[in-house]
């Protein structure tokens, strides 16, 4: 079985990409190879922030690694907070504080458009990969549900009538971005593995 370093120390992103990938490969996440700084995200990119985490994990532990960025795109606010959606309202806001200040911003706005888009970094064999995956949707007035993190109890995405956190795990991880990306990049590690 392949193993892969993710670069994260997220536990729901963990979870979510053991979920998708399931016994197709053996995933780490940074602790479970000793891992414990804090990558830093200093990149203008969902792609330079993906991108910064799997050069990291590649060049000081030596390990074939992906690793993600995700941003939450909307549309009213002109594509914010995108890649500022873990730190929104600040550098170590919790998920509530961010999702706080972006329903505060979208009072009074008609328009509620967003979508969520991930960007994976595969290092392997000294090359690099890009992975992306984008779901479109709407952003509610009220958090519903109690799954998932992040902005999952606000967003509702097309073609369905429940928010991410009022999905079980198999529904959204088939359809959410996270899932469309790790889906590619899975597909990618069975044919090029």
């Amino acid at each position: 079985m392949k193993k892969l370093v993710f670069a994260t120390n997220n536990p729901h992103k963990l979870e979510e990409v053991h979920a998708i990938l399931q016994e197709k490969f053996e995933v780490a996440g940074l602790a479970d190879i000793g891992c414990t700084t804090d990558i830093p995200e200093t990149g203008t990119t969902l792609q330079d922030n993906a991108s910064i985490k799997s050069h990291f994990v590649v060049n000081h532990y030596k390990l074939d690694c992906f690793a993600d960025d995700t941003g939450l795109e909307v549309q009213a606010l002109g594509g914010r907070p995108g890649v500022y959606s873990a730190r929104y309202a600040g550098e170590n806001a919790s998920y509530e504080q961010n999702v706080d200040k972006l329903l505060t911003e979208l009072n009074h706005k008609e328009n509620r458009k967003a979508r969520f888009r991930t960007v994976i970094s595969l290092m392997m064999n000294h090359k690099e990969y890009f992975f992306e995956g984008v779901v479109n949707g709407r952003i509610i007035n009220q958090r519903k549900g109690n799954s998932g993190f992040g902005y999952d109890p606000v967003f509702v995405p097309d073609g369905y009538d429940q928010t991410f956190a009022e999905m079980d795990a198999s529904l959204k991880n088939s359809i959410s971005h996270r899932g469309k990306a790790i889906q590619k990049l899975a597909d990618f590690l069975l044919h090029n593995g």
